[in-house]
């Protein structure tokens, strides 16, 4: 006779994996987040080769902006949590991230190439970097940005400014102020549509933050202009000599590697990077062992060079100048990077 083995009840897979899913829930999305996090590292190879693709921007960004008004619908929707709304909440918010770790890390190294390092721009690629490690993890977006009016009004309106800063100047030639103003202005829209309940909330409950996000923007536009980079402007190259020469192209003559003992004349010559249709007033200001002594007149930069615009100007350097600095800077004030001599 044979030996029966004892009777097992079988499990069926659909509620094994269920039980695996909810039993390590958690590391399954951290584990998302570090994926989402290298996939963000190839869309900044993309973002560094092809501005076109920002085209594409405008789409993301509006679905967020109405799906980010629909989620805060059902969060605040009276009577019990249904498993439809969980579910709708879950997928809207994982849409959500995406399209935000896609415009951000897109545009960082577009950034990246604009900011001057130990200047105060390099802040705005901080605060750029920052939103994009912050789409990626997903418990922290769906726990502490997506389910707060504030804190998702706040994310979109900074991701909201950033895109369109960037893509105003490289598909529709705007200048950097007029780009700055337009994306301060979306972005306070925007923040003021997420915050406020249109349901049951008197709008006097709104104002105050919607005029502080107004305040801070205004500042940041009319008077913080040095802390944000003139993306995508870019300084390729620059050289210092004793002169300069025009012929097929200008370039450096008596190329200098340290400011001339006896002092004397000094050319500086700056190869400014812009997209095709893209013009701006551009200027040198001469630094010498940090004390500003001379600022050039404007220059209007036009985009779509190969090698870029180049501009030059030349100063006087006393003797015994140990250092001199030249910053290239558009007229509203942003800082496209610096030639340095020393």
């Amino acid at each position: 006779m044979s030996r029966l083995c004892p009777a097992r009840t079988p499990i069926p897979i659909p509620a094994f994996a269920r039980d695996l899913l909810e039993r390590h829930e958690r590391l399954i999305w951290w584990l998302h987040s570090a994926w989402a996090l290298l996939f963000g590292v190839g869309v900044m190879w993309l973002g560094s080769r092809n501005f076109g693709y920002l085209r594409l921007a405008v789409f993301h960004v509006a679905f967020i902006w109405v799906a980010s008004l629909f989620v805060h619908r059902l969060v605040e929707h009276p009577g019990p949590a249904s498993v439809w709304r969980r579910r709708t909440l879950v997928a809207l918010n994982y849409v959500n991230r995406n399209f935000y770790q896609q415009i951000l890390f897109f545009l960082l190294p577009i950034y990246y190439m604009s900011v001057t390092f130990w200047s105060s721009n390099a802040i705005f690629l901080i605060v750029v970097a920052t939103l994009a490690v912050l789409s990626t993890l997903d418990l922290v977006y769906d726990e502490h940005v997506a389910t707060r009016r504030l804190m998702s009004g706040v994310f979109f309106a900074l991701n909201l400014f950033v895109t369109i800063y960037v893509m105003l100047p490289i598909l529709w030639a705007f200048d950097h102020v007029t780009a700055l103003r337009a994306s301060a202005v979306l972005a306070l829209l925007a923040f003021a549509t997420i915050y406020h309940r249109w349901r049951g909330r008197p709008i006097r409950e709104s104002v105050a933050p919607i005029v502080v996000v107004a305040v801070l923007l205004a500042g940041l536009v009319e008077r913080g202009r040095t802390f944000v980079p003139p993306a995508p402007l870019r300084l390729a190259g620059s050289a210092f000599g004793t002169g300069v020469v025009d012929g097929d192209g200008v370039e450096i003559t008596g190329v200098l590697d340290a400011p001339p003992a006896t002092g004397g004349q000094v050319f500086v010559l700056t190869r400014v990077m812009a997209p095709l249709g893209l013009q701006e007033a551009v200027r040198h200001r001469w630094f010498r062992d940090g004390e500003l002594f001379y600022e050039s007149s404007y220059y209007t930069v036009r985009g779509g060079r190969e090698d870029g615009y180049r501009l030059w100007t030349f100063a006087t350097a006393g003797a015994g100048t140990r250092r001199v600095r030249v910053d290239v800077e558009t007229a509203g004030g942003q800082l496209i990077g610096r030639a340095v001599l020393r």
